[in-house]
């Protein structure tokens, strides 16, 4: 067991140094976030990161309603 701690933790290092050098970007002239602001679609990205979180707190506080909903049946059944 040991020994596949020490593969799992050796493959995590050598992608962190893998993301490491992806992310030098020394021929590029212009950086990410400029070239799409100056393109305008850093708005649509925001608004779909915006929508999606929206999306996932309605389900999650639907879901936390549906749960009371049983928990409230369950209380009373048991009385």
């Amino acid at each position: 067991m040991p020994d596949l701690k020490k593969i799992i933790f050796f493959m995590f290092m050598a992608l962190n140094v893998i993301s490491s050098y992806a992310q030098d970007m020394d021929h590029a002239t212009e950086e990410p976030t400029d070239l799409m602001n100056s393109n305008g679609k850093i708005y649509v990205v925001m608004a779909v990161v915006i929508i999606i979180v929206l999306g996932l707190f309605l389900y999650l506080i639907n879901l936390d309603r549906k749960m009371k909903k049983l928990e409230d049946k369950e209380t009373q059944k048991t009385k």
